[in-house]
């Protein structure tokens, strides 16, 4: 179960991050000096610190230097007040994920402690090269996998930068981050940012930071990704889509190791190793204007390009048995495989969203299927209408709003009761609610972009009600939109 240390002598704050944060899904736990913090850090081992500024046997800065000893990529997030922020500005610049002011808003503690555990996760949990470990792993035999996975293991040691292509949904996230845990930087900080998802406006900022007063709304100086990660690997998603003004930032970094903030005069010295990715073709962009001919042959240190489904059809049925493990544990059901007729449905479907298609059309038919095995006629209705034009040219528009199946949710919800009693389950209300709401709350959130102001709005629920639903119930708000699950397999992330 993920832990997080809060390290404060309020017992006021202590008690809010246990009553607020605490739950099944996640233990709080909490100390009042820094002997104490840094003592139960060494017997937990938590995934995120909350660390106070002030303690009574000391700084937090010395709490902070021991951890970071011990640990060196612990995502660590301070608390300070008004007048110690420049204690804690100086502690991000050596590597604090983040820090919070006093008295602490805890809607934006939400949001910094989710992006902690991500980025602890995806720090602590490798991302395997073809193995028996079910979590994280690189699956598939196919030749263009088997020399994806090659060029992975050569180029992870050597300390050069790295270009991830492929469609979306193939899964190029998965494969940085196997590059960043094969190579020697793998004891330092690995942050990832999606260009796409930031505002053209705020992107310069989140990556290099600024001075208070750079902009309109720029009330304090901000630590960029890149000072934060010094020494570190950064991994630039979508990197195609970056404007051409953060663009050149990136170029000039890459060229020197050195850079601005934003609205700032001091040249700021890195070392860091970058990954990149897209699905966009580069060279196009180039011819368009929109992208740096000199940037892209900075970024191409080496190219590491991951297949589209279709090009591994025989890996289908390995990858389903994968998702099938997955999802049991997922959803709390019991499928124990495919009806041969139902994997050569899946194989002649050309898969357009690659992968991560693969993972919504699994959990689908898990939820709708009435047995042990998973049927043709439990698949949605767009996989099997592709039947009469296999390998078809389907677009991603089609993958993105496939045809809803004809009361799916009620087929799904009825196959589950039927199996919860067949088991001799007990607690079958909140099992079965959980699953519905689970499955509406997942629609919505795909359906607003994830946007929880819109989402409460559809949903009649009040944004805190909100929140706490898709604690509890343990959605992640980014994987939803971007398809995937927490589980990622190639094609679920980029």
């Amino acid at each position: 179960m993920p832990t997080l240390l809060v390290i404060d002598d309020e017992p006021s704050v202590c008690y809010s991050f246990t009553r607020v944060f605490g739950g099944d899904d996640r233990r709080v736990i909490t100390a009042g000096t820094v002997a104490d913090g840094v003592r139960t850090f060494r017997a937990e081992k938590p995934e995120v610190v909350v660390l106070d500024l002030q303690l009574p046997d000391g700084s937090g800065l010395q709490a902070f230097e021991a951890i970071r000893a011990i640990a060196p990529k612990q995502p660590v997030i301070f608390i300070t007040a008004h007048g110690t922020t420049t204690t804690a500005i100086e502690a991000m610049k050596q590597g604090a994920f983040d820090y919070l002011i006093k008295p602490v808003d805890f809607g934006r503690v939400t949001e910094i402690l989710r992006r902690a555990f991500e980025a602890a996760y995806l720090m602590q949990v490798p991302a395997v090269l073809p193995s028996l470990e079910p979590r994280d792993q690189i699956v598939g035999r196919a030749p263009a996998v088997q020399e994806m996975c090659k060029l992975v293991g050569r180029v992870a040691p050597q300390d050069v930068n790295v270009l991830i292509l492929g469609e979306s949904g193939v899964g190029k996230e998965l494969v940085a981050r196997a590059v960043y845990h094969h190579s020697r930087r793998a004891g330092r900080p690995f942050l990832a940012i999606n260009c796409a998802a930031l505002p053209e406006a705020l992107i310069e900022s989140e990556l290099f930071g600024h001075e208070k007063g750079a902009f309109t709304g720029a009330d304090r100086q901000r630590i960029g990704k890149f000072e934060q990660c010094a020494d570190g690997t950064i991994f630039l998603d979508e990197i195609g889509d970056m404007p051409l003004a953060a663009q050149a930032k990136v170029l000039r970094l890459l060229q020197d190791q050195q850079f601005e903030r934003v609205g700032g005069r001091e040249t700021i010295q890195t070392r860091v190793r970058l990954i990149a990715a897209t699905n966009q073709d580069l060279e196009k962009r180039i011819s368009e204007g929109r992208f740096r001919a000199d940037l892209f042959y900075r970024l191409r240190g080496l190219t590491v390009r991951v297949p589209p489904l279709r090009e591994r059809i025989d890996d289908i049925a390995e990858l389903a048995h994968h998702f099938l493990f997955l999802f049991n544990q997922e959803l709390g059901l019991n499928v124990q495989g495919f009806d041969p007729d139902a994997l050569a449905w899946l194989r002649d479907y050309s898969w357009p969203g690659n992968v991560r298609e693969l993972q919504g059309v699994l959990r689908e038919a898990m939820l709708r299927n009435t047995g042990t095995l998973i049927l043709p006629e439990s698949l949605p209705r767009n996989i099997l209408s592709r039947q009469e034009t296999p390998h078809s040219e389907a677009t991603h528009a089609d993958a993105a709003h496939p045809p809803a199946p004809a009361d799916s949710a009620g087929v799904g919800l009825d196959a589950l009761i039927d199996d919860l009693i067949a088991r001799g389950e007990s607690d079958l209300h909140a099992r079965v609610v959980a699953v519905a709401e689970r499955t509406l709350f997942r629609r919505v959130l795909q359906l607003t972009g994830g946007h929880l102001g819109q989402t409460s709005e559809r949903l009649g629920l009040n944004r805190s009600t909100l929140r706490y639903k898709l604690k509890d119930l343990k959605i992640n708000v980014d994987r939803v939109v971007a398809g995937g699950s927490p589980e990622e397999v190639v094609g679920t992330s980029g």
